[in-house]
């Protein structure tokens, strides 16, 4: 008699299958709804990188950029880099709603795993996320280049644009300017995902 011995999966090859369990569209996804998901988290990561180097090579390292606006207990360095990791899961969870656990939430979910997500679930936060988004980001890329804040003051001299030169400078507007993108391909992906579970909840109810 033959033994089979039974191969345990590598962790690489765990990670693979995770990751690619998280990106797998659903069907009746449209292929361009599936790009527009798939390109919001690389929108969002430049500027991540960016922040992070201020901190790893103090790039940009002229003035504080705002430190002093922080609590005393929350260390710069920290903030910047919680700041860019959490945007990057934010940005991530655009994949959701064009791939299987935006409609069924993970088995691994505490209470509410292998539960469907109602439409309204996703749509409204998603939707009022793009809005916000779309309006803070073209925002401050406008008031930006006349030199102002949001709030129509005067850019701080610690500000990137007004403290730093050269190829700093203009990394730093590179690695931002993508984040212009992302509340209109937000929104996109929104669309796609209502009017794809509009249309399967209409099927279901004939």
């Amino acid at each position: 008699m033959t033994a089979h011995h039974i191969t345990a999966p590598t962790p690489a090859k765990g990670v693979r299958a995770a990751w690619k369990r998280a990106h797998a569209p659903v069907p009746g996804v449209p292929r361009w709804a599936r790009f527009a998901a798939y390109a919001i988290p690389f929108a969002v990561l430049p500027s991540g990188v960016w922040r992070i180097m201020t901190v790893v090579f103090h790039v940009g390292d002229d003035g504080p950029h705002g430190a002093g606006q922080l609590p005393s207990w929350l260390p710069g360095p920290v903030y910047i880099v919680a700041l860019s990791v959490l945007s990057e899961l934010l940005a991530f969870t655009a994949v959701g709603l064009v791939a299987g656990w935006g409609e069924v939430l993970p088995h691994w979910i505490p209470l509410l795993g292998g539960r469907r997500v109602p439409p309204l679930a996703a749509v409204v936060p998603a939707a009022l996320g793009a809005t916000i988004l779309t309006v803070l980001w073209t925002t401050a890329f406008v008031t930006s280049l006349s030199g102002l804040t949001i709030r129509r003051e005067q850019l701080p001299s610690d500000y990137p644009t007004q403290s730093m030169h050269g190829w700093e400078l203009a990394f730093f507007n590179v690695t931002y300017a993508p984040l212009v993108l992302w509340g209109p391909l937000l929104a996109a992906v929104c669309f796609a995902y209502w009017r794809r579970r509009a249309t399967s909840t209409r099927r279901r109810d004939v």
